[in-house]
């Protein structure tokens, strides 16, 4: 790990859901519903999470595996459109070093009897801990689980 060091990266993950935008938009904006995938890693601890999707709303997480370090993800939101897009700021720190701040997007478009889903990500990684191609493994993982959950019968009412 490098210290005072900076990189860019950026990415873009397409997919298609077999559930409305309503209800993908809902698995991102319900908190309780969030809770249910949005997770790295099935043995973490939740000790913290709050959250406020809206225009200038925020989010919290802080999460991480028993005795280990913290992992901390502070969001702001800047643009909310129900059913149909998400754009968000958030800085992530683990162990409370900052690791990272990025801008995300979510564009959800309907297509046929599913969602096309498009979230693209652009990260400033401080200090050589994290960068684009580990941020975009990680959030492939969120996607999948987020899948899973849809599949699994999330409630179909928004």
């Amino acid at each position: 790990m490098t210290t005072d060091s900076l990189s860019h990266g950026s990415f873009s993950i397409e997919r298609r859901y077999d559930a409305s935008p309503a209800r993908v938009f809902a698995a991102f904006a319900d908190p309780a519903r969030k809770a249910r995938w949005f997770a790295c890693d099935g043995d973490w601890v939740v000790y913290e999470h709050v959250q406020d999707v809206r225009d200038g709303g925020r989010e919290l997480w802080r999460v991480g595996p028993v005795g280990g370090p913290e992992h901390r993800n502070d969001t702001v939101y800047f643009d909310v459109v129900p059913g149909a897009r998400l754009v968000w700021s958030y800085a992530m720190s683990v162990g409370g070093r900052r690791i990272s701040v990025s801008l995300a997007t979510v564009e959800l478009q309907p297509d046929g009897d599913g969602t096309r889903f498009v979230l693209t990500e652009h990260g400033a990684y401080l200090d050589g801990y994290d960068g684009a191609v580990d941020r975009e493994r990680g959030t492939r993982i969120g996607l999948d689980n987020l899948e899973a959950y849809l599949n699994a019968g999330a409630p179909a009412q928004v």
